[in-house]
Formats: C-alpha cells, structure tokens, sequence
C-alpha cells in the first residue's frame, strides 16, 4: 500500500499529458498578496489569470469552467495552496471574477489539466 501512494504522490507532482476533467472546491485570493511573491518566484498579480494548487507543477495549465453559468478561461499554476477547508484550488481575484464567483467566494468548479501543446 505504501508503494502505492508514493507511486500516486509523484504522478500527481509530474504534470499529465491530459487528463480527464474533475469538479473540485475554488476559492479566490488576491488583495492582501497582491505585489508578493509567489511560491514560484514571480511577483503576484491579482488581475492575471493563475490559480494556486498544492501539488502541480508551475506552469501547468488548467482549463477552469463555472457549470452554474457556462463561463471558462485557462489559468497557469503559479503558486501553492489554498490552505483553508477543504478547497483544492485558489484562484486569482481576476480569474475568479471572469468566472462569476467573486461574491459568493468559493464554488465547485470544472477543472481540465491541459498538455503543453493545447
């Protein structure tokens, strides 16, 4: 069983080719970071379209789409976390708001993890 999960943890480090779409918990940061850095080095934007995720790898890009009003865009991994519930993504105050769940603050969203050639 251990070799298992160890197997499992560092597949889910390496970015997939492609894999299937999932839905998991989103939130969004942005005021109190914005002009930090982030875990990757880059200096935070709020406005850019990023999202923090505890395991992927920078860089990857995830297609992100809001099921309650049909709204997506793609966002590049920046930055790690969130670290608060039980949610598996943070988004960018500027991602959130494309999306249309600013207000409410966190919501279940649609999730893609993209190849490098899409």
């Amino acid at each position: 069983m251990r070799q298992l999960l160890t197997s499992f943890a560092l597949f889910s480090v390496a970015a997939p080719a492609q894999a299937m779409p999932f839905f998991a918990t989103a939130s969004w940061y942005g005021p109190g970071f914005h002009g930090n850095r982030t875990a990757n080095g880059e200096v935070y934007n709020q406005w850019a379209d990023t999202v923090a995720h505890k395991t992927l790898p920078f860089g990857t890009r995830v297609k992100v789409t809001n099921p309650a009003n049909g709204l997506s865009l793609i966002v590049r991994v920046n930055d790690r976390g969130p670290y608060w519930g039980h949610r598996e993504f943070d988004l960018s105050k500027g991602a959130a708001a494309k999306l249309g769940i600013l207000r409410q603050g966190v919501a279940d969203l649609k999730f893609e993890i993209l190849a490098d050639d899409q």
